[in-house]
């Protein structure tokens, strides 16, 4: 039997969805022969996890080593979990090299880039698979069904909320993610997962972006204008947890993965895991708001807050037939300590009988004009995104079938779902709407005028 030959590029957190799948379910599919990462004690990481999974040890490189990487070890794929701009010129590099690639999303944080992205694709006819793994999500391949099927009409627009609470929100705030320069701030890194979905539920492409936001939880003047001053810089500190510790410091050492992969790795390449969200230094935005048209005729309104105190997202698609809506709660309350659930009852908390007022779970629900609503069944198992992660890898490592909600994504997907938050950061930056067609990439211009490409 032929393995592919996969290197793994970046050994961070994401990357161990993928390590697993190469030396488990796939593992006779794909071999992974190499890693490259620049941080030794990362490396070391994946490199004794694929041995204690019962397979060969993968040889270790340098990201500068990509080339001869590829070249040396015959690689036939690469998986990039690298930061997010160091995305395309990895790509780049790659497929110049001879090698596929599968990335993480986002594709790339700006226009250039992009467009960059596009010519190495076009010079060297090599594939770019982007693992959008939240189109797999039952609850949200069920939407598309509805709407693919015709049930509500022709979309005539979407309303899209989406609410990061204070435990996964925050976290944005405390790594690299922080530096727009890095990631292109939350409209690019996180929403390209919201705006892939919206163009795959709708089926076009994003024309103009009009967005209006800013930085007004997180960062230090925002907490010096309510009063709170003199936080340690980190979470974790010296003598173990202090008691005065709140619930926005991560103590790395409480979680043996991320103190595996950071606390212990950060003496060789100096990146800080647990920087105070609160600190200096943060250049994205918290608070973000966008009204997007498609080459369709739909228009979206779209809206993401990162300090919520609950988590999930509201979907409600208008159509000329009727409207579908999508409730979502992926976390009722982020709890500073026991008892702190709004309830009817106070008194039910201690007793443990407390129903919560904020249930976790999913609905779909579909009314068509002049008829009752009803709710739409949703099919989820116990695995990661309801069992999307399980669907999502088997496309990526034994290709994919014949899907009729055509969920396997490419490089042009990644592109029109980066050019939502690419317009939007530049809007920010003009106060004026902005052409996705002047974004500089080919296949933006081609899309924007309602053209198939």
């Amino acid at each position: 039997m032929t393995h592919r030959r996969y290197a793994l590029v970046g050994a961070g957190h994401r990357a161990q969805m993928y390590v697993d799948a190469i030396t488990g379910r796939y593992a006779g599919d794909a071999v992974l022969v190499a890693i490259c990462e620049p941080n030794p004690v990362r490396a070391q990481y994946y490199v004794d996890r694929v041995v204690a999974a019962g397979h060969p040890a993968p040889a270790v490189y340098g990201p500068d080593d990509l080339e001869a990487t590829i070249r040396g070890e015959r690689i036939d794929r690469v998986i990039i979990c690298a930061r997010d701009d160091l995305h395309a010129p990895l790509i780049v590099r790659a497929t110049d090299a001879g090698a596929d690639v599968v990335v993480e999303k986002p594709l790339t944080i700006d226009g250039p880039s992009a467009a960059a992205i596009e010519d190495a694709i076009e010079r060297t006819g090599r594939e770019v698979v982007i693992t959008f793994n939240y189109r797999y999500s039952p609850r949200n391949s069920a939407l598309r069904r509805v709407i693919q099927d015709g049930t509500i009409g022709d979309v005539t627009s979407v309303d899209f909320t989406w609410v990061l609470d204070t435990k996964h929100g925050a976290d944005y705030f405390r790594r690299w993610h922080r530096e727009k320069q890095h990631s292109g701030g939350l409209l690019v890194h996180k929403a390209s997962h919201h705006f892939d979905l919206v163009n795959w539920w709708i089926r076009s492409a994003p024309r103009r972006v009009f967005a209006s936001g800013g930085l007004r939880f997180y960062g230090a003047e925002n907490a010096a204008a309510r009063g709170i001053r003199n936080r340690p810089e980190r979470g974790t500190h010296d003598g173990g947890p202090r008691e005065d510790a709140d619930p926005f410091e991560l103590d790395l050492r409480d979680d043996e993965r991320l103190k595996a992969l950071y606390l212990d790795a950060e003496q060789h390449d100096g990146y800080v895991r647990d920087r105070d969200v609160f600190g200096e230094g943060i250049t994205i935005e918290d608070n973000l708001a966008l009204v997007v048209d498609y080459a369709s005729g739909a228009t979206l309104s779209y809206s993401l807050n990162a300090h919520a105190p609950w988590e999930g997202y509201r979907v409600a698609v208008n159509g000329t037939l009727g409207r579908a809506e999508l409730d979502v709660v992926e976390r009722g309350a982020v709890l500073a300590g026991e008892g702190l659930h709004p309830v009817l009852d106070p008194s039910a908390v201690h007793a443990g009988t407390a129903p919560s007022l904020r249930p976790e779970g999913e609905r779909l629900v579909v009314q068509r004009h002049w008829e009752a609503a009803y709710e739409v069944p949703i099919e989820s198992s116990g695995d990661g995104h309801g069992g999307g992660d399980v669907l999502l890898l088997a496309d990526v490592f034994e290709g994919p079938g014949d899907d009729p909600l055509a969920r396997p994504a490419d490089w042009r997907d990644g592109v029109r779902s980066i050019a939502v938050g690419i317009a939007g950061n530049r809007s920010l930056e003009t106060g004026l709407p902005v052409q996705v067609a002047d974004l500089g990439i080919r296949l933006l211009v081609a899309g924007a005028r309602g053209e198939r490409s």
